[in-house]
């Protein structure tokens, strides 16, 4: 991700101070929507690297099957791990809504 210059951050903070409470909220919201894309991409390039290093011995024109069942249920588990995180984040943030 690209970092902002001292000025570009100077502007959007004057912007922010121009906004009513409804665009200061949304802009917000969509800063934070973005935050979360950029971590989510990160994860999934952190996991690609640990699957890659733990299955993939040297690389060739094609998998063999031990590469690719092994990079499979690499996938798999981290599929089932983000799935049991989302799940139990969204349980919290309900039970913190009500």
């Amino acid at each position: 991700m690209r970092r902002h210059t001292r000025r570009e951050v100077r502007i959007l903070w004057l912007t922010m101070a121009e906004l009513g409470e409804a665009d200061e909220a949304e802009l917000q919201r969509l800063v934070a929507a973005e935050q979360q894309k950029a971590q989510f991409t990160a994860q999934v390039h952190h996991f690609m690297e640990l699957c890659w290093d733990k299955c993939v011995e040297k690389p060739g024109t094609r998998l063999d099957s031990r590469t690719e069942n092994c990079l499979s249920s690499c996938v798999d588990r981290f599929i089932d791990t983000t799935l049991a995180i989302t799940s139990r984040f969204a349980q919290i943030v309900q039970k913190g809504g009500q």
